[in-house]
């Protein structure tokens, strides 16, 4: 097994990253833990060094608070690169979560570059939920946001077992 660094994303993120899972690892021994699964070492460092970036995505600088009298600091504008690398369906999923109060502007901001640094060829839907989870499970408080998503996230595994 190679797996797409999502894969291992996703293998970490339902093995320790779960309410009831054990502690995660040290990342020498989560490394070693995901080889020994059948990983390649190349895509395992990549993996761990977006699992790291993650956890120093959180120290940014806030997004400016919107204008007093008003519910939106604005509309986000994808870049070009934004615009070739996320579909249409995922641009409009995230603009989704935000308007329903899943998604900050901070984190949509999280998420898009998580999902920029996958290196996907077409990233689709389906990368951007589990990209979210990952996110919003990343974060303290965020449980409610993390329950609506994650429902989402296993109706479309129950769906695709069928």
């Amino acid at each position: 097994m190679t797996g797409s660094i999502l894969d291992i994303l996703i293998y970490v993120f339902d093995r320790y990253m779960l309410a009831d899972a054990p502690e995660v690892p040290q990342r020498e021994h989560l490394a070693r833990d995901l080889e020994r699964a059948g990983f390649t070492p190349a895509k395992v460092e990549r993996a761990l060094d977006w699992l790291t970036d993650l956890a120093f995505g959180h120290d940014r600088p806030p997004l400016p608070a919107a204008p007093e009298g008003t519910s939106s600091a604005g509309v986000r504008v994808f870049s070009d690169s934004e615009l070739a690398r996320l579909s249409t369906e995922c641009r409009g999923f995230l603009l989704t979560l935000e308007r329903l109060g899943v998604l900050t502007p901070q984190q949509r901001e999280i998420v898009i570059e998580r999902m920029l640094a996958l290196d996907a060829d077409e990233p689709d839907t389906e990368q951007l939920k589990w990209v979210v989870l990952m996110v919003l499970s990343s974060q303290p408080g965020q449980e409610l946001a993390f329950e609506r998503l994650d429902g989402l996230v296993s109706d479309d595994r129950a769906g695709a077992s069928h």
